[in-house]
């Protein structure tokens, strides 16, 4: 089966969660490469992944914590100069939480979407077939109101705009690279939406189940919540202001 595909988990102190989760993942798909991000953990994640490399799993060390949409950044431009472990150049990349809240058994649906031609498959709670599990009601609110809020003043018409489980074609990734993002968090994942659209890049939802995580911290904070909120209707009154 050919690889083309890249599976990349950003880390920070996921010590309790990163070997059980690649274990998983290359148990159950034979046909894909994992890049661990890791941001200089101090719980010794950084350590664990390297104790992980092999032909196919690859390890990214980064110098400090930056945020979510950088960390991916980095996987991006590694993968957009690289080879697969056989050779092939990578077409497919994943973005996939690394605490164990998106379930491997499920990737194969978000890759199968993606090789029938989207550029961008968006692992989506909020729809029907899709479920979240173990989020207190204060959790589940925030998320949704975030997704109705940027899919309101950006006009997207997609269910779970900062859902961290997805894929995305190399043509979109290149064109990622290109732009000047801006966010760092989990806005991150709506301005790639964004840009998709903007671009003209057939996008696409599949239903997931999430589990919240069971071992480590969430990195879910207030700052990233704000971040989101501001750069989120800064976009929306630019794409106003330009329609004028």
């Amino acid at each position: 089966m050919v690889n083309n595909t890249l599976v990349i988990l950003p880390t920070y102190n996921e010590r309790a969660n990163l070997k059980r989760l690649v274990e998983e993942l290359t148990e159950l798909h034979d046909d894909i490469d994992i890049l661990i991000v890791d941001d200089n953990s101090p719980d010794g994640t950084g350590e664990i992944a390297e104790s992980l490399k092999s032909e196919k799993i690859h390890v990214l060390h980064r110098s400090q914590k930056a945020g979510l949409g950088p960390a991916y950044l980095a996987g991006f431009s590694w993968a957009s100069s690289r080879q697969t472990s056989d050779n092939n150049l990578y077409e497919f990349l994943v973005e996939m939480d690394a605490d164990g809240s998106h379930h491997p058994a499920q990737l194969g649906e978000l890759l199968g979407a993606a090789k029938a031609g989207y550029d961008l498959v968006i692992g989506t709670r909020w729809m029907p077939g899709g479920s979240v599990h173990n989020w207190p009601l204060a959790r589940r609110l925030i998320s949704r109101f975030g997704t109705w809020y940027a899919s309101a003043a950006l006009k997207l018409p997609y269910k779970d705009l900062t859902s961290g489980f997805r894929v995305l074609r190399m043509k979109l990734v290149k064109e990622i690279l290109k732009s000047d993002l801006e966010a760092s968090g989990y806005g991150f994942q709506i301005e790639v939406v964004a840009l998709a659209a903007r671009h003209g890049m057939s996008i696409t939802q599949v239903p997931i189940e999430f589990t919240e995580r069971v071992d480590g911290q969430s990195k879910m904070n207030t700052g990233i919540v704000f971040e989101a909120w501001l750069k989120t209707t800064q976009w929306g009154f630019k794409r106003i202001l330009n329609r004028r």
